[in-house]
């Protein structure tokens, strides 16, 4: 969709998708018939070959999107295709989220879970200790750091949001994102033939994928593109990484107020509006 002012907000949910938050009309319903259809005969066709030849429907899938990249050149397919990639995409992982069980996050084991506890502090910690190797501020190394451990740029919007553009410049911002977005997209593309390369079984695959792929939908279509127990293991993984998202923010927002100097929390306490820049007299 693109929204009339450029100048909006911009935000992003737990699928990594960038948007901005004052948009413009929805389409009709009718607009969106065109390109739906093409969706449609794709995914049929998808799901028919993977049936009858063994292949991952994923797989087919992107291939048949590629084998249709010609039909990009008609603008009525647009609306549908973006309602697709979208909606659809959402409704679909959510379906996807409701198969995984309690039973499912036990089978894969409180030792799963402390390992991918301590791929993300690894991550962070990577994270903050690059960019003080190149003299960058610390709270750019959180950005990239956590923004990498948990779900790109829903994570990277969130941190922003506690870290202040006072600390990180929109310019590095951005291209944070710009970065962890392509590098999802290229995971998504070889971490399966990693695995398949390193014959990982299904558990140790869907793990492989799942922690370290960024994005909601790259991480469970990258899963899946391996196999169906893979797919339902990086679906695990992945929804637990989205689960610390909070827990990173608020353990960000701490370790940034600690950093601040005293006479900034000083002014910050005891500045008292309309005191002509007089401090009131409270204690610190």
């Amino acid at each position: 969709m693109t929204p009339q002012d450029t100048n909006a907000p911009i935000a992003a949910d737990l699928f990594g998708e960038l948007y901005l938050s004052e948009a413009s009309k929805p389409e009709k319903a009718h607009a969106r018939l065109y390109g739906m259809v093409v969706v449609s005969i794709a995914a049929l066709a998808a799901s028919w070959l993977s049936e009858h030849y063994g292949m991952p429907i994923i797989v087919l899938g992107l291939l048949m999107g590629l084998a249709l990249n010609f039909m990009n050149s008609d603008q009525r397919i647009h609306p549908g295709l973006d309602f697709a990639g979208t909606n659809c995409l959402r409704l679909g992982i959510v379906i996807l989220g409701t198969q995984v069980t309690f039973a499912q996050f036990h089978a894969l084991g409180i030792v799963s879970f402390v390992g991918l506890l301590l791929t993300m502090a690894c991550v962070v910690t990577a994270g903050i200790a690059t960019a003080r190797a190149y003299s960058r501020p610390v709270p750019e190394g959180v950005l990239a750091g956590g923004a990498t451990a948990i779900c790109g740029a829903s994570a990277a919007l969130a941190l922003y949001g506690v870290i202040g553009k006072d600390r990180v410049s929109q310019a590095q911002f951005t291209l944070t994102l710009v970065t962890i977005s392509g590098a999802s997209a290229v995971a998504m593309s070889f971490y399966p033939l990693l695995a398949g390369a390193l014959q990982l079984t299904d558990q140790q695959a869907g793990f492989l994928i799942g922690a370290s792929i960024h994005d909601v939908a790259q991480a469970i279509g990258g899963g899946y593109a391996y196999s169906q127990n893979a797919g339902e293991i990086a679906t695990i993984v992945k929804l637990s990484r989205v689960a610390l998202l909070a827990p990173l923010v608020a353990v960000a927002g701490l370790m940034l107020a600690r950093r601040a100097s005293p006479g900034t929390r000083l002014k910050a306490r005891c500045a008292c509006p309309g005191s002509s820049g007089r401090f009131s007299g409270w204690s610190a």
